[in-house]
Formats: structure tokens, sequence, C-alpha cells
């Protein structure tokens, strides 16, 4: 049994060249970006401005501040509970920048895996 493809699809040798010509392409502009995404750095805050976080593009915590006015030694749990949200939240915010920046390069083309 004979295949019916149509015209412009499978198209030989130098629609292939061109397919991976495209994805070496897209591979070099992902790694391009993986690394600019990875050297970023965010400001998160919670609880109103009184804990900061700074983390780098590789999810990796930079610093932490906390204003004197949250430290209160009777309520610890408050402190940790803000501190809980801030990393939290500036996890999120490299995920879904690295998501959408990636997104750019590849549109549709699911890559598990890949981040």
């Amino acid at each position: 049994m004979k295949a019916n493809i149509p015209k412009g699809m499978g198209g030989g040798p130098q629609n292939m060249n061109a397919m991976i010509r495209q994805a070496q392409k897209m591979q070099e502009d992902m790694a391009a970006l993986q690394d600019e995404l990875d050297a970023r750095e965010y400001d998160i805050s919670a609880g109103g401005g009184v804990v900061g976080v700074k983390i780098n593009g590789k999810k990796e915590i930079l610093s932490i501040n906390i204003e004197p006015e949250i430290v209160d030694p009777d309520d610890i749990e408050t402190l940790s509970d803000i501190l809980v949200a801030a990393v939290n939240e500036a996890i999120k915010r490299v995920e879904d920048t690295n998501n959408a920046e990636m997104a750019k390069i590849t549109g549709s083309v699911g890559l598990p895996g890949m981040f």
C-alpha cells in the first residue's frame, strides 16, 4: 500500500535539512536565553514589605532582608509564615518568567522536562 502524503509534506532532504537547521537555531536561542534568565535577579517582598527576598534565575536565594518591626520573639510563627510566602513567591516569579520567555522562542512546541 502506498502512503498518500500531501504535497509539501516530507519534501525530501532539502526540507529535512531546513527543519534540522531550524531546530538547531531554536536550541541555540534557548541556550542563550537560559543563560540570560539564570543571570537575572528578582526582588520579591512579602508581609507588606517587611520581608524581602532576592533570588536569581537559577532559583538560588541570594539574600533575605527582614525589617526589625516584624521580629517578635513571642511570635516567630508569623515571621516564619511570611518568609515561606516570600520564598515561594520568588520561586514562582522565576518559573513564570522563565516559562513566558521560553514560550516566545518555542511557540506552541511543548518541550517537557527542558526547564
